[in-house]
């Protein structure tokens, strides 16, 4: 039993109303105890779509999960039509009668019909309490298939989840380990890293398993592995984490899922060192990121937004000269201004960007996506090229991730 498939109920996902995180919170967590999700489908608040999904899934999946349609009104049909569906009859459950009456009690509400009916369930499923709301879960068994259905809401759901349903599941599937590790890479596209790999994918021994997940240029490599111990998947992943370490140095910034302004914050720490950071193109994106980082502030002094020309020469003291003869993106006017930042604050390090984020702006020899960035310190200026892409954000969140690659390579190139 360590196949699944998840169904979400409700209008407002159809309609985007609503985004389903209940489904990736949820897979995240079956994996983890070596459950595999097939499939992830959302349907309507009808009788019709939730019996017929129901069916379908239960043709392909051992575990199916449902979540909605559980509420105290009248489009919550989830519960009626489950019922239905396993013929069974509408009881009232006086454990959890009791639970919502107390809730109601605490918050200083008087029960009525629509909270009432909460407690009633189907006579041949087993009650999954809900300690969080008023709607609990429901387990039935049919086949030995194992059903769940739960409210849509995202921390009722968990609960319910935590509380009764992956124990359970846990317990099905004893005896099988399976273990994740996340390594973080940074500076190539992903056809590209996934080339550079061929070789190490294709060794891979038959339990451990590669995937490859991009997101505004950093890329995850997961590998997952399984096993009868603990110790042994774990020794076998390990050997797999220093094979990429061997293969891809540069581009690994680290592991699990420590992001990169982590690392810089970490490295300049480590080294009693301090930044700070001049921005034009990424509006302040850089220093953003960095004061997301609990404990910045022993090392981040600060940053300018040089947005306008008459920043980069008044704050900055970039010369009129180098915008004139080379304009405001150029390696020039990135170089100025991170000496510029790092004069003005007395820093070790400073970063500075300068770009076309888009959409308009652009030329035959600038196009949307040109950005230059530099990196001043005592051991001199390092300025870089980059084109990335046609859309604003996509340049704005690339320029400023690149940017926090391009300052830890030369941290720990020291």
């Amino acid at each position: 039993m360590n196949n699944a498939e998840i169904i979400t109920i409700g209008d407002e996902i159809l309609i985007g109303q609503t985004i389903d995180t209940n489904s990736a919170w949820m897979g995240t967590e079956l994996n983890l105890i070596g459950v595999r999700v097939n499939r992830i489908t959302s349907i309507s608040d009808r009788r019709e779509e939730i019996a017929g999904a129901l069916s379908e899934a239960l043709k392909r999946a051992d575990i199916v999960l449902i979540t909605g349609g559980l509420g105290p009104t009248s489009d919550d049909i989830t519960k009626d039509t489950l019922a239905e569906y396993f013929g069974a009859e509408m009881v009232m459950n006086k454990e959890v009668l009791a639970e919502v009456t107390e809730r109601l009690r605490r918050r200083n509400l008087e029960m009525n019909g629509n909270n009432r009916r909460q407690a009633l369930v189907p006579d041949n499923c087993t009650v999954l309490m809900n300690r969080t709301g008023t709607a609990p879960g429901m387990l039935f068994v049919q086949n030995e298939k194992i059903i769940v259905s739960m409210p849509g809401v995202p921390y009722e759901m968990k609960h319910i989840m935590s509380e009764h349903v992956l124990p359970l599941l846990s317990r099905k599937v004893a005896g099988k380990v399976i273990m994740h590790k996340n390594i973080m890479t940074y500076g190539t596209f992903e056809a590209k890293l996934a080339e550079m790999l061929e070789t190490f994918e294709r060794e891979l021994p038959e339990n451990i398993r590669l995937a490859y997940l991009p997101a505004q240029g950093v890329i995850k490599l997961r590998l997952t592995a399984t096993g009868s111990s603990d110790d042994k998947v774990r020794e076998a992943i390990g050997l797999q984490v220093d094979k990429l370490y061997g293969i891809i140095p540069a581009l690994i910034y680290g592991e699990d899922e420590v992001m990169l302004e982590e690392v810089i914050g970490k490295l300049l720490n480590e080294r009693n060192l301090t930044l700070s950071t001049a921005e034009s193109c990424t509006g302040g994106r850089i220093a953003s990121l960095i004061t997301t980082v609990p404990g910045s502030s022993g090392w981040f002094r600060g940053s300018v937004v040089a947005y306008d020309n008459t920043v980069k020469t008044g704050l900055l003291g970039v010369q009129t000269e180098t915008l004139m003869l080379h304009g405001a993106v150029s390696a020039e006017t990135a170089g100025e201004m991170a000496r510029g930042i790092r004069k003005v604050m007395e820093t070790d390090y400073a970063i500075a960007v300068t770009g076309i984020a888009g959409p308009s702006g652009g030329t035959p020899d600038k196009p949307v996506g040109t950005v230059w960035i530099a990196i001043d310190s005592e051991r001199g200026l390092v300025t870089e090229k980059h084109t990335f892409a046609d859309d604003r954000l996509v340049n704005i969140s690339r320029s400023s991730y690149t940017a926090l690659n391009l300052l830890r390579k030369q941290i720990i190139s020291t």
